[in-house]
């Protein structure tokens, strides 16, 4: 584990969780499956290009970046479980139907950052 990408991963957790909260109805639409599926398409590459830029600021060397993908992930594994699973209170502004989204969601955003640190690029 590596504990500055683990504290970043809960620091990124934490304002996201906080924006969610205060417009998530602006992101999570119960219905609108177009703008679901562009939210799911942008996030994924997105993560994966944020794990390689931060394992690379904290110069990890490549062969641990799927380490630090893991740690940077883990806060949101770890705590969106509770946030699905009590997704009315902790985002009333979205409808509650969208939690089984919100959760697939957080998978994908994990599942980018660990792409992220599995493409072997040079750059």
């Amino acid at each position: 584990m590596d504990w500055r990408l683990f504290l970043c991963g809960f620091a990124i957790w934490a304002v996201a969780s906080v924006a969610l909260r205060a417009a998530g109805q602006h992101i999570l639409h119960a219905g609108n499956w177009t703008q679901t599926l562009i939210l799911f398409a942008v996030s994924f590459p997105l993560m994966a290009w944020l794990v390689r830029r931060l394992c690379r600021r904290f110069q990890l060397p490549q062969d641990q970046w799927l380490r630090g993908a893991v740690s940077l992930a883990l806060p949101t594994l770890l705590l969106d479980s509770f946030s699905s699973v009590l997704f009315p209170v902790v985002f009333p502004n979205i409808a509650p139907e969208m939690a089984g989204v919100f959760g697939g969601w957080m998978l994908w955003c994990c599942a980018g950052a660990l792409m992220g640190a599995l493409i072997n690029r040079k750059s």
